[in-house]
């Protein structure tokens, strides 16, 4: 007897090394992608903000190989100073507070998702994991190369019916959010998309989405007039960020992704530095936009067009657009100095809404977007 208990339990010990481990390349279809993505052989690339992915296995571990390829440094120095975060969350949807955050470095990384010491605490047989980008696409370009888990991948939660786009600048990617105080400069390690009223806003509906955004950019100038005839006009119709080459054009055909609406909110950096832009090229620039969102989603397809009170025209440029655009479904927000505090209380890096300031923003869109859409406001909290 206590020999077969001896045999018994050194089976139960060698168990674990039988397990088979399971390799996928990243264009597996059990994989959930949501973004803008480019596949080339077996690997999935991407760069836009907040662009995420969801993946389930069974097993004790879960580990990812990724590269990043930093676009936009004119050199190695620069490259250093350049660095991608992304939020991981286990068995939860997703939050403003993920389980974890992993970086992807330059070069090629075998990153563990899933800390085993969480997965002994779960009943669960089957895990779904959600990784997030943090970070806008200066911070880097990342490849996905392949997952790895000891035990069995399985179909991860497919796109939802529910879908959102939003088109901004760094309001929308969540610039220094995390920063403690509206004194501290911008560092890659404070921008959390996650945290963004556009997660927010999606979170609330239960809607997957999408953010076209990068910091700086504007209709028809961006801040102190960076990147000249680079606007967001012309980003909006690119499947990276930081690659404006005809041979990387995005088309919305091709892709799954049909959003009820798009919400877009620009025009603070055409008016920075004390520069006030004609109102005709604004115009001209915003109807060219939203033109190309008809032709990606259909004539009737909503759009908002949000302004914040940075500049006391640029409420009237918008309100004044979306009155005279002769275009169906397009829609107005503008926003009074009083919809957040200047202050800490509201405010992180470089004078940019931190989180609180972010839940302000976004309660003030979800009754457009609740109506717009006819999904009605939800008992849902705002976080």
């Amino acid at each position: 007897m206590k020999k077969n208990l001896f045999l018994a339990f050194c089976l139960l010990a060698l168990l674990p090394l039988c397990l088979k481990a399971e390799t996928i390349p990243a264009t597996d279809t059990r994989v959930t992608f949501v973004g803008r993505t480019a596949v080339e052989g077996t690997t999935v690339s991407f760069d836009w903000t907040a662009t995420y992915f969801r993946i389930a296995f069974a097993g004790t571990s879960l580990t990812m190989k990724a590269s990043d390829l930093k676009v936009g440094a004119a050199d190695e120095a620069a490259a250093a100073k350049l660095h991608n975060y992304y939020a991981v969350w286990i068995d939860s949807p997703t939050s403003a507070e993920p389980h974890r955050i992993v970086e992807v470095k330059a070069g090629e990384n075998i990153i563990e998702l899933v800390d085993p010491n969480y997965l002994k605490k779960s009943r669960r047989s089957v895990h779904e994991v959600i990784v997030q980008k943090r970070t806008e696409g200066e911070q880097g370009r990342t490849t996905i190369h392949e997952f790895t888990t000891d035990g069995q991948f399985y179909q991860a939660e497919p796109l939802r019916a529910r879908q959102l786009e939003f088109i901004g600048d760094s309001y929308t990617c969540g610039y220094g959010i995390d920063a403690p105080t509206k004194e501290e400069r911008f560092s890659p390690e404070t921008e959390n998309a996650s945290r963004s009223y556009a997660a927010i806003v999606a979170r609330y509906f239960g809607a997957d989405y999408i953010a076209v955004a990068h910091s700086g950019m504007g209709m028809v100038r961006n801040y102190n007039s960076k990147f000249p005839k680079w606007h967001m006009p012309e980003r909006y119709c690119q499947t990276f960020d930081m690659d404006s080459t005809r041979a990387t054009r995005w088309n919305a055909a091709d892709h799954a992704f049909k959003p009820a609406m798009t919400i877009i909110y620009l025009g603070a950096n055409d008016f920075s530095v004390s520069v006030q832009p004609k109102y005709e090229s604004f115009r001209d620039n915003y109807y060219r936009m939203i033109k190309q969102m008809k032709a990606n989603y259909g004539e009737d397809h909503p759009v908002l067009c949000v302004a914040t009170k940075t500049h006391e025209f640029l409420g009237e440029y918008v309100r004044e657009m979306a009155k005279n655009c002769g275009m169906k479904n397009v829609h107005y927000l503008v926003y009074c100095p009083a919809q957040h505090n200047h202050t800490n209380e509201d405010l992180g890096a470089d004078v940019h809404p931190n989180y609180s300031g972010q839940k302000k923003k976004a309660y003030s869109i979800i009754p457009y977007i609740a109506t717009m859409t006819g999904w009605g406001l939800q008992d849902a909290i705002v976080e």
